[in-house]
């Protein structure tokens, strides 16, 4: 099969779905932003929309600068995506001619954008008669899709275009419905990176004595990272041992501002951001995974450390309830609210007996629904009935 994938080419999340299929497949890549990624690929084509052609300043490994024109998106992730929300969408037909041009060179059997802002809007203006899967990604619906007038009619035609839709959650289903998919489409639901390589991501030898948390979202836009820093005092107050690991946040000024608070600096450590395949050692040194989101499907880097037997505190979103039953193997907090969060913290590192017995109920829950070769072979098989449906 020849496989288009129109994806940010950088994404961890994007590769690691990639991967599978360039391993078995002829598949081309058309990337939104500059990027070498390490796949054998068949073809490589950059597409930029929606401003991914601009330099900008990001400390994450996702979101890195690219070599580029020399103009510069110089402002703070919030802002970046409140600009790309209003404004991004009128750049979509001009990078479609691109894309379309792509398409016609490679003809592909199949195209597949990986998420709706902005790769599948563009996929959907640029292809002509293919079958086109579009993946969802956690907050595509929730966050981006309502946010201006022009992302509310750019998501509904995306939708309308698509052949199919992959989401990494059912409430996703739910939600694709109401903006436009019809009822027809067929639909897959499998973690948005394709799944967990237990191979890297497993339980530590010995279970974790020391009371370590960890963050692993680094900054976004829909991660109360300000209320996980507020909760940290609350934390020490009764537990003073912990230690508290954030992910990707070194050299972030406002991770900086946060960790100096009194009392905390001792307690905090900021990490620089880490290849993917060397995250399960991080997730190994930890007793908890916190994923402090009001806005989310499923986060790969949950299941990962639930995966190397960390306990898992989140929001408390629908989503997130599909795979986390509060008291059993997981908690849900309110995410904007340092005092629940830390509550629900304090009760995971003192309750050895739920960690223990949510650490076997994950590692079953992981092999059955997330094991990244069974999903990706049940991704595979979707590929193929559609490939013959359309």
């Amino acid at each position: 099969m020849r496989i288009l994938f129109v994806a940010d080419g950088r994404s961890p999340i994007a590769l690691n779905w990639m991967r599978y299929f360039a391993e078995r497949e002829d598949v081309y890549l058309a990337s939104t932003f500059a990027c070498s990624p390490d796949l054998p690929l068949k073809g490589l084509d950059i597409v930029p929309v929606a401003f991914s052609g601009l330099k900008k300043t990001n400390t994450t490994p996702h979101a890195a600068s690219s070599p580029g024109p020399s103009t510069s998106l110089r402002t703070s992730p919030g802002l970046r995506t409140v600009i790309r929300q209003w404004l991004g969408p009128l750049t979509i037909s001009r990078a479609a001619r691109g894309l379309r041009a792509v398409i016609e060179r490679v003809q592909p059997d199949l195209i597949h954008a990986l998420r709706i802002p902005y790769e599948g809007m563009l996929a959907a203006d640029a292809h002509a008669g293919m079958p086109l899967l579009i993946s969802v990604w956690g907050n595509d619906f929730t966050l981006h899709a309502p946010s201006t007038p022009l992302m509310r009619h750019s998501t509904r035609r995306a939708l309308q275009a698509a052949d199919a839709l992959h989401a990494d959650c059912q409430r996703d289903l739910r939600l694709a419905r109401e903006w436009g998919l019809a009822v027809d489409k067929p639909t897959l639901v499998t973690p948005g990176n394709g799944g967990v390589r237990t191979d890297i991501f497993h339980p530590p030898r010995k279970p974790v004595e020391a009371p370590v948390i960890l963050n692993p979202r680094g900054f976004r836009t829909y991660v109360r990272n300000d209320v996980f820093f507020k909760a940290i005092p609350l934390v020490l107050a009764k537990r003073p041992e912990a230690r508290f690991l954030c992910a990707s946040m070194a050299g972030e000024p406002q991770a900086l501002q946060w960790s100096k608070e009194p009392g905390i600096q001792h307690a905090v450590e900021l990490l620089p951001p880490m290849p993917h395949a060397e995250m399960g050692s991080l997730f190994r040194r930890a007793q908890l995974v916190v994923s402090p989101a009001i806005h989310d499907g499923t986060p790969n880097s949950l299941l990962e450390g639930m995966a190397c037997g960390c306990f898992p505190v989140a929001g408390d979103l629908e989503s997130i309830r599909e795979w986390i039953t509060p008291g059993l193997n997981g908690l849900l907090a309110d995410a904007a609210d340092a005092h629940a969060l830390a509550n629900a913290m304090l009760t995971a590192l003192e309750n050895k007996d739920l960690r223990d017995k949510a650490a076997g109920l994950n590692q079953d829950l992981i092999l059955s629904r997330a094991e990244y070769k069974r999903c990706m072979a049940k991704a595979e098989n979707f590929y193929k009935n559609l490939n013959l449906a359309t």
